[in-house]
């Protein structure tokens, strides 16, 4: 194994003309205008010689990890300086797979610090590990999070794959943002053994790609059990072969929910949605209008509840699997009394969902018990379940998010409506694929349905694919605001 290149020092190198691409980056020649994303934090081995082509399988697929899962052989510091020294030596068991299977793992990227769990004004993208990752469309533009460097890596060309992780929306956020394809699957069908964790309730790694049908790929080689983690018991019966099961017709005849409900996003947004549901209509789908939904304030009140106790419980347990002469910030506590010490990692934001989490009790605690059942049953089976059963729907369709917003370190995030919530709450498949772009902004159309119909939902992705095909390389642009369509109406008129 070659000698680990932090990204940022390989890139900085790169730019200042120290170094050639090929002592930098290998046989991957990734390019100054790749790099500008920051979206890879360490690489492997730069050296390594990688041959792969489109559509020929996991063997020797390219893959980048988030980094907060484990490899043997690198370190695993979801972004916080208290972590930079944790390399405990395990793959993850979704690691274990793909390197079995012949895949090729590249290194790791960067992604919102502790997978935006931290501050509830954080700037997504941004840890103090790996600094910020930069939109490829556009590169003052967001890269949504937490999966922020997986889906810019991809959408950038640096790999065909990345895996990401997934609460809420952090892997089909920055993948619709980016413009590439995001698989969040049922929670159990894939291990998080070894990940640094949030919620064992609503966590899952998955896919983040160029194509459904490398989603498909992928996912089948990390889906299965895992006997260190409960929730996976039913993998091995319920995974398939997922790309066996694309079918590119699967639309016609399909009943498909149109969430009306959702709501957030631009005018635009929703006009680029419209002609695509007509893609879907012209492909024999019959949609059916939702305008109703459980109560989002008080859905998302009882999932917060959730996150922030499951979010104590299972970083401490994580924390004290690691090894204490890496680590030695061994619970949530330590952590917050860390970042209060350094002074890097509080400069952008704060720390108030780290400090309402420690104000928690346990999972026996009442509060606790009671934000579970209420989140779960208006996503699961006054959600999802009800909208699906009444109306004898295949899958739900909405807008994923809005395009990606001007990066603002002094107010936050600006998100333009989502359609995640009740997925990651309930643990059903969600699927993101490229529709459209807004002002040469990529956006994406989602597909969710029920707990297992994870293959249902990656062959009706692949078929809208199919006929729209609306992913574009991106132009690695300073600003939007340089577009040819946009630059004169910036200008006074005379």
């Amino acid at each position: 194994m070659g000698k680990m290149i932090i990204a940022a020092t390989a890139a900085a190198l790169l730019l200042a003309g120290a170094a050639s691409a090929q002592e930098v980056y290998g046989a991957r020649h990734v390019t100054p205008q790749e790099a500008s994303t920051n979206s890879v934090l360490v690489w492997t081995d730069p050296q390594q010689v990688v041959r792969w082509e489109e559509g020929s399988g996991i063997a020797g697929m390219p893959i980048l990890l988030k980094d907060n899962i484990e490899t043997e052989d690198m370190p695993t510091t979801a972004g916080s300086m208290a972590l930079i020294d944790n390399a405990p030596g395990r793959d993850a068991p979704l690691v274990a797979r793909l390197r079995e299977a012949g895949a090729v793992i590249l290194g790791k990227t960067n992604l919102s610090e502790w997978a935006n769990i931290r501050s509830s004004n954080s700037t997504s993208g941004w840890s103090a590990v790996g600094g910020l990752t930069r939109n490829p469309h556009a590169l003052d533009r967001n890269a949504c999070g937490s999966s922020s460097g997986s889906g810019a890596a991809v959408a950038a060309g640096i790999a065909p794959a990345a895996i990401g992780t997934e609460t809420d929306g952090s892997i089909t956020c920055p993948a619709a943002i980016n413009g590439i394809v995001g698989f969040k699957p049922t929670v159990g069908l894939v291990s998080r053994t070894h990940i640094v964790p949030i919620s064992h309730s609503q966590d899952t790694a998955g896919p983040m790609t160029r194509t459904v049908e490398d989603a498909a790929i992928v996912l089948s080689v990390i889906a299965g059990s895992d006997p260190l983690d409960p929730a996976t018991a039913e993998a091995d019966a319920r995974k398939v072969d997922y790309r066996s099961a694309l079918d590119a017709r699967s639309l016609n005849g399909a009943r498909i929910g149109v969430m009306r409900f959702a709501g957030g996003y631009t005018a635009e947004t929703l006009a680029v949605f419209e002609q695509n549901l007509q893609v879907l209509r012209d492909a024999g789908a019959v949609l059916v209008d939702l305008t109703e939904a459980p109560d989002e304030d008080v859905m998302g009140s009882a999932e917060l509840t959730v996150l922030l106790y499951e979010l104590k419980h299972d970083l401490n347990a994580y924390l004290a699997s690691t090894r204490p002469d890496q680590v030695r910030t061994r619970t949530l506590a330590d952590v917050i009394a860390f970042n209060a010490a350094e002074p890097r990692e509080l400069a952008l934001f704060g720390q108030e969902l780290f400090l309402q989490a420690q104000a928690k009790g346990g999972l026996d605690e009442a509060e606790y018990i009671e934000a579970r059942a209420t989140s779960l049953r208006l996503a699961g089976a006054e959600g999802i379940d009800k909208l699906m059963g009444e109306h004898d729907l295949d899958a739900l369709v909405g807008p994923t998010t809005g395009p990606a917003w001007t990066t603002d370190v002094v107010n936050g995030d600006h998100y333009g409506g989502a359609v995640s919530t009740m997925p990651a709450i309930a643990g059903y498949p969600h699927l993101t694929v490229p529709m459209g772009f807004v002002k040469g902004l990529p956006v994406g159309m989602s597909f969710i349905a029920g707990k297992w119909d994870d293959a249902r939902v990656l062959s009706l992705g692949y078929a809208f694919e199919q006929l729209t095909h609306a992913i574009r390389p991106p132009a690695f642009a300073p600003t939007v605001d340089g577009a040819e369509t946009v630059a004169p109406l910036l200008a006074p008129l005379r």
